[in-house]
């Protein structure tokens, strides 16, 4: 059995990744049920699919989030990294969604030790989006940016 993405990330040697983490435990949810996937995202929370792109093309896309490579996923989200994306801040509310909810897990509880407490992983990840009828949403504004091009 070959290790995933996320876990040969986590063998690699990274300065940032071996920070020792400093936040306390906090006092929010690391969880989301798929019944409150869409009312997370209609709150404002971006979506993070962490799945391989072979998973993607083969299962189907998660529309409306964002595609971050699952061994890049951390450092790319934790705000002060130096690879964060822009977006990323401490206030950032993240919905992240692996295959089936085991590595997204992983990753919400390490951006919340980092201090991102609004990282959440839906709970069976992205089949248990798919068992629920769930296939994520594209916003009117996305809508709009695909339709002036």
């Amino acid at each position: 059995m070959t290790a995933s993405p996320l876990v040969n990330a986590l063998v690699q040697v990274h300065s940032f990744a071996q920070a020792p983490v400093t936040q306390p435990v906090p006092d929010v949810p690391l969880s989301l049920q798929p019944t409150a996937y869409r009312a997370a995202i209609a709150a404002g929370a971006v979506p993070v699919d962490i799945r391989s792109h072979r998973k993607r093309r083969l299962d189907g896309a998660l529309l409306g989030a964002l595609a971050v490579d699952a061994a890049e996923a951390l450092d790319l989200l934790t705000p002060g990294s130096p690879t964060s994306l822009r977006t990323a801040t401490a206030d950032r509310r993240w919905v992240v969604v692996s295959d089936d909810g085991h590595e997204a897990e992983w990753l919400a509880w390490h951006l919340q030790a980092r201090g991102v407490s609004g990282a959440v992983f839906v709970v069976g990840g992205f089949r248990g989006l798919r068992r629920d009828g769930i296939n994520g949403q594209i916003s009117a504004g996305e809508l709009a940016v695909f339709s002036a091009h």
